[in-house]
């Protein structure tokens, strides 16, 4: 019988490429992750690794041995997602990651909506990088969490992860821009309703991103720091309307991101979530381009009670109205209606 602790040491080495890497995500020392993998070699009564110096890799019978794993952990999630509902209620510890804007404008409410139809639950909010997001679910360290991508950043398929959508927004394209030069369709931040991105994540404003970003060839920019997707986001978006941006800052903080803007240090691409008290002078203009988010969770663990609960109560107040409350164009972040898990 093949053990499922060492079939997910397995399944971890597949993903992540040494035993060193596996032994650091799940807290094991390299020499317990070989030993146990050793282990599993027995139980198979085949080879799964080939040892060449102190480097691993699966043999073709590991590799094919690693869907079986996936299976059987999507099988285990299904499983304990059942046992709950013969519990009282739901109870005890939720670790739920998420991206800084979506903490702030959308986590707030749906944790005071949890507390009040489940009292005994205890999340656990933790900010965590989109691109950390499938190691740390994998690893246990995360139940639920809330990642983003944009139109220039697709997500990459994930092994033993899925997703719920769950809405989309608006971007803007901010600059110190005179009100005279201002582009068509530019407009200082208010009250009233901005465009949304609606089901599927269709852009949330009409016009050409690449003609709009044009015009911006010779500005210097503001993006977030290399390895982010907001920065992937913003070089790719120039790209495609036909220059290389010429960076000057690198910030990750929106609210700092205007505050240069507004300091004629350049512009910048800022999803609507991110538009914290936009200083008076700065100008937005709407881009034909938005930024998804998503529920992401381990496969099988969709229909857990807790996650339900969890993916229940942001879909509420995303429907009810996510406003940003800081001065930003702000609406409805309607929900994105697919309404099927998708591979993350």
């Amino acid at each position: 019988m093949l053990d499922v602790r060492r079939l997910r040491l397995l399944r971890e080495l597949a993903l992540r490429g040494t035993i060193a890497a596996v032994a650091e995500a799940l807290a094991f020392t390299p020499s317990a992750v070989s030993q146990q993998l050793s282990a599993l070699e027995r139980e198979a009564g085949v080879p799964l690794l080939e040892r060449t110096g102190r480097r691993v890799a699966l043999t073709p019978a590991g590799q094919r041995l690693v869907p079986h794993a996936e299976a059987v952990l999507e099988r285990l999630e299904l499983a304990a997602a059942e046992l709950v509902d013969a519990r009282q209620g739901l109870a005890g510890p939720l670790r739920i990651g998420t991206f800084p804007t979506a903490a702030r404008a959308i986590l707030p409410a749906a944790l005071v909506a949890l507390a009040d139809r489940h009292p005994r639950l205890e999340p656990m909010l933790s900010e965590v990088d989109p691109a950390a997001v499938a190691d740390a679910l994998r690893a246990g360290e995360l139940d639920v969490a809330l990642v983003h991508d944009y139109d220039f950043v697709p997500s990459l398929a994930e092994p033993g992860l899925a997703t719920e959508p769950l809405c989309a927004e608006a971007m803007y394209l901010a600059s110190l821009t005179p009100p005279a030069a201002t582009p068509a369709g530019a407009r200082r931040p208010t009250g009233a309703r901005a465009g949304v991105a609606g089901p599927g994540g269709a852009p949330a404003c009409e016009g050409d991103a690449g003609s709009g970003l044009a015009r911006w060839r010779d500005a210097t920019w503001i993006t977030a720091t290399p390895g982010t997707l907001c920065h992937a986001m913003t070089i790719r978006a120039c790209q495609a309307a036909g220059f290389a941006p010429r960076v000057r800052h690198q910030v990750d903080e929106f609210a700092t991101v205007l505050a240069l803007v507004a300091a004629g240090q350049g512009v910048a691409l800022v999803p609507q979530l991110g538009l914290v008290h936009p200083p008076p002078q700065v100008t937005l203009a709407p881009m034909a381009m938005s930024r998804r988010t998503r529920i992401a969770f381990r496969s099988g663990a969709g229909r857990h009670p807790a996650v339900a609960a969890v993916v229940a109560a942001l879909r509420a107040v995303v429907a009810e109205d996510a406003p940003d409350g800081h001065g930003g164009p702000r609406g409805p972040l309607t929900l994105d209606d697919a309404g099927r898990t998708v591979a993350l």
